[in-house]
């Protein structure tokens, strides 16, 4: 029985965490899940235009809803839609009246505003406090609003904008996933003001709470530790563009709450819950005075009228001053029965922040769960205990009678039954979404021009006009699944990057047929160098290629031809050796399977390296380094790979390619010293930075110039021009592998995919190999095949983020799976695939530029050279 109870317990709580990138299905509103019924309005101009009429794609009635009359701007004219249960809501979609080419009326903006009970209605605004979301152009474009910060809601209100008087129509889609934690308001402290001395101050508050503020304290409400975002590991640093230090958290210092010592929160749910798990994301930044908390007390109400438990659930962490690392800590409930949660997290240093709070659970009270309530002295006289069976309270009491204990034994069979069909389902539940998750539609034809705004959360999905769909949304088999879909949806038979081999045969052929093993459809891309076939054993990704592809910190390390593993020893690296105890650890970069990439300080590291030296004069100041260390736990294959990685680190001399400075391989740990650039990576640089205007220079808003951009990329071209000359291929090529110095010098760097910061940036590929495959070319792709020519489709990919200034990921709006899919279009060529579009800071003769690097015919993309030669003008213009 218990064993029956563990299992259902493990199975949920697989479940509860919220992605707001993942959670973008369509809730109903096309396809009718949403029934009439639970959509109203403030009013309706006709019967044909009621507001059962607003469903996307739909040409029922006059084919939209439409407000009584001229919209007026200080008008609030709404469009109600109940879901039906709390909602994670992440995306918006609106359409104007079209009405089979006979509509023209549309929103230009709209606002919303959303309750959780249908009685308190709080109004959104995003993240820069702004209500308004720009809408539509005109009367059959579908645009696609993102929601910065999401919205945790059961109704919701579309309210019209306009400035001017006019007639609006509305169609909509709202996009989201089941709020299954079922959390509806917390309550604590409102947070603090960090101001260390040396440091950005930090306002570590939360800026996106929807309830209460009085009093210094937050109450009735949800935010920022309920909206997916997972805080860095240097709070400093934040996921969101254009916000202050520190605003991925919520913290409290120690002694601005008195003496008690803990942060006290309080937690209130949708209804009564067996609690199996709690989360909490927190930051342990150690050496600015930040840990996770040293443990936790929580106390259960069952009734929001009743008294608070006396025996609360205890949990004492395990504090490491070792790993800096944010982490999730998962505090266990047993099971405990409750309406309402209040829990006492207490200090283990100076500060305690918190950026996601979520909780795993049972929907059903269990009769095993049941447990005698005992109020507090400060609860209530009216609160009601359970009560216990006369034979667990008295264990001198009678036997039950023989007719009884049938019906005991007859109830606890049933109960096992039922508890093995809940199993069954939910083994069968996983099956299916597993299947599902493999096999989602095929982009719609309508939907292939697609245009991405860098200016804001907006896309506009450029839809022709289309006869009325008939009935209550598409029919045949695509529309029987009763499950969510995801925006952007995908061909049925995709399964993953090694399948598409199948999927398409010509491609099978093409790579069978190929004397380098992993070839192309044109003959002469067959007759590749040995250089340029140095990997390609398969047609597709082959297990050890993948592995080998990280490198053993987790970076990308270049691939280089004929350099045998199995003769490198210490005599073959030319690097001198540093002394290890003049490395002073900062920060740690990020981790690999078998090592680390270190933050350091080089103490007396100038004077080492002596004359001709690389680094700029610090003027005997420490200089800082990243260092890549060899963990101990690593195999020999890692050693050698490592050892590997260091010849070829030391065969590099570039201005614009990051040098290996020296070692430390007399002992271990192994460890590679290279240089770190004082302004980081150049992803965090742009993004964190507008293009130069008079206004950026008024208000001292951190730009660069176009004519900063344009050196960057040429600088990018001739380091990558000076490794494609020695048969060196990156694999990785982007921003985040950019490092530049105070200079804006750029030196090309290999260990971005180490970092968390850009996890997102990469794919895993059957939960062994991660690969940045939103930077990849199609045959890397479909048959990992990395060569020159693949680099610089990276490189192309590279220019559309310095110009877009790194403010979004590479086709932000399509899944991981939606871009492998779309390499399958490059590959058939058949006038599918989708291309990034022209950032609007690019010259076109630029994005002419990038779209060569992108053509689908290996031999038309340029060369390195060539790139540096086609950019190198335009840097004096």
């Amino acid at each position: 029985m218990h064993l029956f109870l563990l299992l259902i317990l493990q199975a949920i709580a697989a479940f509860g965490q919220i992605d707001p990138t993942h959670c973008r299905y369509a809730l109903g509103m096309e396809d009718g899940r949403i029934k009439d019924d639970d959509i109203t309005a403030s009013s309706q101009w006709y019967e044909t235009t009621a507001p059962h009429y607003a469903r996307f794609n739909r040409e029922e009635g006059d084919g939209a809803w439409c407000p009584e009359g001229q919209l007026e701007p200080s008008d609030s004219q709404y469009l109600q839609v109940d879901l039906g249960r709390l909602t994670f809501l992440t995306v918006v979609g609106t359409q104007g009246r079209y009405a089979r080419n006979s509509g023209k009326e549309y929103a230009r903006a709209y606002r919303l505003n959303y309750s959780r009970d249908g009685l308190l209605w709080k109004s959104w605004r995003n993240r820069l406090g702004n209500p308004v979301m720009d809408a539509n152009k005109n009367a059959y474009t579908s645009v696609i609003n993102d929601l910065h910060p999401p919205i945790i809601t059961r109704y919701i209100r579309l309210i019209p904008v306009t400035k001017l008087s006019t007639t609006v129509c509305m169609r909509v889609e709202l996009y989201g996933c089941p709020w299954d934690d079922g959390l509806i308001s917390y309550s604590a402290p409102e947070g603090q003001l960090m101001m260390p001395p040396g440091y950005p101050s930090a306002s570590l508050n939360d800026s996106t709470y929807d309830g209460a503020h009085e009093r210094r304290r937050l109450f009735g409400g949800l935010g920022q530790l309920t909206d997916g975002v997972i805080g860095l590991d240097n709070f400093l640093l934040t996921r969101q563009y254009n916000v202050w230090p520190g605003y991925d958290y919520l913290g409290w210092r120690n002694d601005s709450l008195g003496t008690q010592g803990y942060v006290e929160m309080e937690f209130v749910f949708d209804r009564q819950r067996n609690f199996t798990s709690m989360k909490v994301h927190s930051n342990n930044m150690f050496s600015r005075g930040v840990k996770i908390f040293s443990s936790v007390s929580c106390w259960f109400k069952p009734r929001l009228i009743a008294g608070w438990e006396v025996e609360p659930v205890v949990f004492k962490t395990v504090l490491d001053d070792r790993n800096p690392s944010a982490r999730y800590v998962t505090v266990p409930l047993n099971r405990r029965t409750a309406k309402s949660l209040r829990c006492r997290f207490y200090f283990a240093d100076v500060w305690m922040m918190f950026s996601e709070i979520s909780f795993q659970s049972e929907d059903t009270i269990l009769p095993t769960q049941m447990t005698l309530v005992v109020t507090s002295p400060l609860a209530s006289e009216e609160s009601t205990v359970t009560p216990i069976p006369e034979t667990a309270a008295n264990p001198s009491a009678s036997v039950p009678p023989e007719g009884n204990t049938a019906i005991l034994i007859g109830c606890l069979v049933t109960i096992i039954l039922l508890l093995v069909i809940i199993i069954f389902l939910i083994l069968w539940c996983q099956y299916v979404c597993k299947v599902l998750e493999k096999a989602p539609r095929r982009i719609h034809d309508e939907e292939m021009t697609v245009r991405l705004s860098s200016c804001s959360d907006t896309i506009i999905l450029q839809t022709p006009p289309v006869p009325p769909r008939s009935g209550h949304g598409p029919s045949g088999p695509a529309n029987t699944d009763p499950h969510y879909e995801r925006v952007f949806l995908l061909d049925p038979q995709y399964q993953n990057p090694a399948m598409l081999r199948n999927k398409l045969p010509e491609l099978s052929q093409s790579a069978e047929a190929s004397a380098c093993g992993g070839g192309y459809a044109e003959p002469d891309v067959t007759q590749c160098t040995p250089h340029q076939c140095f990997h390609n054993n398969a047609p597709h990704y082959a297990e050890t290629d993948i592995v080998r592809l990280q490198g053993v910190t987790g970076s990308n390390m270049y691939a280089v031809p004929a350099l045998t593993v199995d003769s490198l020893t210490r005599k073959d690296i030319s690097a001198a050796e540093f002394p290890r105890q003049q490395l002073i650890f900062r920060e740690k970069l990020g981790e690999g399977q078998f090592g680390e990439v270190h933050l350091c300080e080089a103490e007396g590291l100038l004077e080492f390296l002596g004359e001709g030296s690389p680094l700029p004069d610090r003027d005997g100041h420490s200089v800082l380094v990243a260092v890549k260390q060899l963990r101990a736990d690593a195999t020999s294959q890692a050693r050698n790979d490592f050892l590997k990685e260091i010849k070829i680190m030391s065969r590099l001399n570039d201005p614009n390619i990051i040098r290996l400075l020296c070692v430390c391989v007399s002992s271990d740990p192994l460890c590679m010293v290279t240089e770190y650039m004082e302004n980081g990576d150049l992803n965090m640089f742009l993004s964190q930075r507008e293009i130069e205007s008079t206004l950026t220079h008024a208000n001292n808003i951190p730009s660069v110039s176009l004519s900063n951009l344009l050196h960057m990329s040429v600088q990018i071209a001739s380091g990558m021009k000076y490794l494609a000359s020695l048969n060196f291929v990156h694999r990785d090529l982007a921003t985040r592998n950019c490092l530049l110095d105070r200079r804006l010098t750029i030196k090309i760097a290999d260990f971005g995919m180490s970092r968390n910061l850009y996890s997102s940036d990469y794919y895993r590929i059957q939960g062994r190999a991660v690969l940045p495959i939103r930077w990849m070319a199609w045959e890397s792709i479909l048959l990992g095949k990395f060569t020159t020519a693949s680099d610089v489709w990276a490189f192309g990919v590279t220019l559309w983020e310095i110009f877009t200034l790194c403010k979004e990921q590479p086709y932000s709006l399509l899944s991981d799976e939606q871009v492998i899919e779309n390499s399958g279009e490059f590959f058939r060529n058949q006038g599918r695939q989708i291309f990034l579009y022209a950032p609007p800071l690019c010259p076109p003769s630029l994005f002419e530029l990038m779209m060569r690097c992108w053509s689908r015919d290996i031999p038309n993309r340029p060369s390195f050279e060539g790139l540096f030669q086609a950019l190198r003008p335009h840097v004096n213009q």
